[in-house]
């Protein structure tokens, strides 16, 4: 694998609301062009912050400016947006899923609250376009049972091989819960296009709660199969493991044991070619501290070392401090690159988008890769 092409898709604006740029993700549209969104505001975690979209006819080498349709206000209550993934569900028509966090009720306070583990009140909006992004319909609430908690979204709508729709969903805990964390994914699965949801189903736990599965990132290979891509996390020692990788044969209701792939932290949204072959980026930032990528065969194949490139690279190794998950949690404001997304373009390539920079100003950057 190799690099063909860099570049910034949102430069930042020091001093001002688009000051931080994260949460990138991309779509490959019929019409030819890329799609892509990420959240801007004045820092990592801000009241302020809203989701954007930038339109590409060249393969990433121009954008067009930014555009915001969408409403940081939901039943009437203020909140941001912090991120949102666009699902192409045919030739004209796409969705748009969000996660929303609301603001008012716990005025001032930051999304995690490092003394419980638990975060502020969020929820996950669904919007359609069709006219591939142009204009979008109002939000609408997917409605969560209590025991989910807060939900984060962590990937995008699935589309799956029976034609249903899929959102994979983590739980958390309400802020002011100081009750054990029992951290789990859970699928809501749709037969409508979206209009109504089934009830949670349970996809990746451990029932003992050491060993967290987060930011499980997810996709549909040409032969129906899902892989899955989680950052994981042990809670008693407050080291993070290797990805771990699982596999569903049946749409999501079962799964392949977790498998360390051998490297390590955060992956990225996988990119799964026509073909079958998927590439990966990920994070490590206690190691290289960069962020790199390989690819595979298949999405059950080996993620082979000499197929791996680096896209993002700092200079100095870190060493993992062994705080608390909920200061650990509040530490992610200090991280200035991260949240790569890979997607598959028509021509065969893969491009990864990341956020990067310094402190107080984060572009959101791109590379296009060849998997020759």
């Amino acid at each position: 694998m190799r690099i063909i092409a860099t570049g910034i898709l949102n430069p930042a604006q020091p001093g001002t609301t688009r000051a931080t740029s994260t949460f990138p993700s991309i779509v490959s549209i019929p019409d030819g062009t890329l799609l892509a969104t990420y959240r801007v505001g004045t820092d990592k975690d801000s009241t302020d912050e809203i989701v954007e979209l930038r339109r590409s006819h060249d393969m990433g080498a121009t954008w067009s400016e930014p555009y915001n349709p969408f409403s940081a206000t939901v039943d009437g209550k203020y909140g941001s947006l912090k991120l949102a993934y666009l699902t192409l569900l045919d030739d004209a028509r796409l969705l748009a899923c969000a996660m929303w966090v609301d603001r008012e009720s716990y005025p001032g306070r930051p999304l995690f609250n490092p003394e419980t583990e638990g975060c502020l009140p969020m929820a996950i909006l669904l919007a359609e376009s069709l006219d591939l992004g142009s204009t979008w319909t109002p939000w609408r609430v997917v409605p969560m049972p209590n025991d989910v908690g807060p939900p984060s979204l962590t990937s995008p709508v699935l589309r799956l091989a029976n034609r249903d729709l899929a959102i994979s969903i983590e739980t958390n805990k309400p802020y002011h819960d100081a009750g054990k964390w029992l951290q789990r994914v859970v699928y809501l699965f749709s037969a409508d296009q979206g209009h109504t949801w089934s009830a949670p189903h349970t996809v990746s736990q451990d029932p003992n709660a050491r060993i967290f599965y987060w930011d499980q990132r997810a996709a549909v290979a040409p032969d129906g199969r899902i892989l899955t891509l989680s950052w994981t996390f042990d809670r008693e020692t407050s080291r993070y493991l290797n990805i771990h990788r699982r596999v569903s044969n049946d749409s999501g209701r079962n799964w392949t044991a977790p498998e360390d792939l051998g490297f390590s932290d955060q992956a990225s949204h996988p990119a799964i070619l026509p073909d079958g072959r998927v590439a990966i980026a990920w994070v490590d930032r206690f190691g290289s501290r960069s962020i790199r990528a390989r690819y595979a065969a298949t999405i059950d194949a080996e993620f082979k070392p000499q197929t791996e490139v680096m896209i993002y690279g700092l200079d100095q190794p870190v060493t993992q401090a062994g705080n608390s998950v909920g200061e650990m949690l509040a530490d992610m404001k200090m991280w200035n690159y991260g949240l790569p997304y890979a997607e598959a373009l028509p021509n065969g390539e893969v491009m990864v988008v990341y956020y990067a920079g310094s402190e107080t100003a984060m572009d959101i950057r791109w590379a296009r890769l060849s998997i020759t």
